[in-house]
């Protein structure tokens, strides 16, 4: 089945289907099967590559209640917790016995200006049945929701045409939808894209957690600080300069001091951080400027920021991942040293001859914005992805806290049943309950089945898709750091809060106070 069917078919078998070698099956035999552009721009939906800027989710509200009640269509919604399937399900149309294909919808999606798509976007609905209206509002609002990230696509596409997954990953970013030059080289009808001429993100090595520190050969590993910033590759080919997220982001214009100061060809890897006085900014700060399109100059004063390098890719135009560590390191200490030190630094070797050594090194970090040590293979070349044994990191233990839950909502896709997100907080010096922060991971399946009975047998108020509940259940979160927000009624906010336990055994008023939390954030807080 090809097309919009096809598509939703694929959307729904990823949904319902456990295991990521039977979803990378699925996608690899979708690719194979469908034709072009159809499969270009079901690629593009499913990394997050489909821009419909004039599409919103607040949009396709509008029009499901301008059709039905919009009382029936909240309750539907709350119970569905999926707003494409809702709203397909709900939607009253005439559908045609040849609809559009998923080409020709995408096209007339693209095209269309904010004031243009509500009358363009009914049309489409009115002209197809419940199944492609599902998958024509998953392609509109992008957000599908069906187990299958970008990094798994990707690996589906060189799956699906025997090509090598740090291939694709190389060629991605330089590639546009619906890709059709990719799916040439992939079959064997083109050549492989030549792309060196571009400022291309290259895919990040990444690490291991350190499981076993008594097995590692200390010997072996250069140690370096992990720092609490956000990881970011800094490349300039040919005079132009890109800045990237982990996840290939352009970042340059939210952060374009650092792509101006880059004044030499190569490809860096590094950490994003702000410079504090006399210290590195806590992670509170660097956020006041993560996903900012453009950044003023009295942003960029009051939040200064630098690349801690970590590693060189290129060295001009000479890939030199292939190279041990130690001989990276040397070549990137050379070109740090040409570039502007207030954005640029080098990130520190630090001596330990020990496991001892490196267990007091990270006990006893002298910054409060270091969440533990890297710990490198001094022989590793550097390689896309997770490699076993190349790269560890060893993080202090999170923080933890007891909270008291305050407020649950459904969730999304397999969760849409069950009550899995959760806001908690902190008792404050006059008695109130504020909250702190909100997870939705950390717990069990069983666990949370647990919560989801919890919540509806002590639901105390319904707010739309959220309940507020009895202040009586303490949790044990787990974070990384916290600091200062002006989100919250507290003024604080944790950093990747979760679940860690559930306290049936502490009553509420014994949980943690606001206070005991602010004083954390004092001591991270540098900026």
């Amino acid at each position: 089945m090809s097309g919009l069917s096809g598509f939703a078919e694929l959307l729904d078998s990823l949904s319902f289907t456990a295991g990521r070698n039977a979803r990378l099956k699925l996608m690899a035999d979708w690719l194979r099967d469908t034709p072009d552009p159809d499969r270009g721009w079901g690629l593009a939906a499913l990394t997050g590559g489909l821009s419909l800027p004039g599409v919103k989710p607040a949009l396709i509200r509008g029009l499901i209640e301008e059709r039905v009640d919009p009382m029936l269509f909240r309750l539907s919604y709350d119970y569905v917790g999926d707003l494409a399937e809702t709203v397909s399900l709900l939607w009253e149309g005439k559908p045609e016995a040849d609809p559009p294909g998923l080409a020709e919808v995408v096209e007339r999606l693209r095209s269309l200006s904010r004031s243009e798509a509500p009358a363009a976007l009914s049309a489409l609905l009115d002209r197809l049945d419940a199944t492609g209206r599902y998958a024509l509002l998953k392609l509109a609002t992008g957000n599908l929701r069906v187990g299958a990230g970008a990094r798994l696509a990707r690996v589906a596409f060189a799956q699906a045409f025997g090509v090598s997954p740090d291939d694709v990953e190389e060629l991605w970013h330089g590639v546009e939808p619906p890709y059709a030059e990719l799916f040439a080289w992939g079959e064997g009808r083109g050549p492989r894209p030549d792309l060196a001429a571009l400022p291309l993100f290259r895919p990040f090595m990444l690490a291991h957690p350190l499981e076993d520190p008594e097995a590692l050969d200390v010997a072996a590993y250069a140690a370096e600080w992990k720092w609490d910033g956000i990881r970011a590759m800094a490349v300039r080919v040919n005079g132009q300069v890109r800045l990237y997220s982990r996840d290939g982001n352009d970042i340059s214009a939210t952060f374009p001091e650092i792509a101006t100061a880059l004044q030499t060809d190569a490809v860096i890897d590094g950490e994003l951080l702000v410079r504090g006085e006399g210290a590195v900014g806590s992670f509170n700060a660097l956020q006041q400027r993560l996903g900012r399109k453009t950044v003023s100059a009295a942003m960029q004063a009051q939040y200064p920021v630098l690349l801690r390098c970590y590693d060189l890719l290129f060295d001009g135009a000479e890939d030199v991942r292939e190279l041990p560590l130690g001989q990276r390191r040397a070549r990137l200490t050379q070109v740090v040293e040409r570039l502007d030190p207030t954005r640029f630094d080098l990130s520190p070797d630090l001596h330990a001859e020990t496991l001892e050594d490196l267990a007091r090194l990270r006990a006893e970090p002298p910054d409060p914005a270091i969440e533990g040590l890297m710990l490198k293979r001094r022989d590793s070349s550097y390689s896309a992805g997770r490699r076993a044994g190349l790269w560890y990191k060893w993080k202090r233990p999170p923080l933890t806290a007891d909270c008291v839950l305050m407020y649950a909502q459904r969730g999304h896709g397999k969760r849409s049943s069950f009550y899995s997100d959760f806001t908690f907080g902190a008792w404050s010096a006059d008695g109130q309950l504020l909250p702190v922060g909100k997870a939705y991971f950390g717990f069990t399946d069983a666990e949370l089945k647990w919560l989801d009975q919890w919540v509806r047998t002590h639901t105390t108020a319904r707010f739309g898709p959220v309940r507020e509940v009895e202040k009586q259940l303490v949790l044990e979160v787990a974070f990384d750091s916290i600091g200062p927000s002006s989100r919250h009624k507290s003024g604080l906010a944790m950093r990747f809060p979760r679940i860690s336990r559930i306290r049936t055994d502490k009553p509420a008023a014994e949980a943690d106070r606001v206070e005991t939390l602010q004083s954390l954030a004092k001591m991270a807080d540098t900026a």
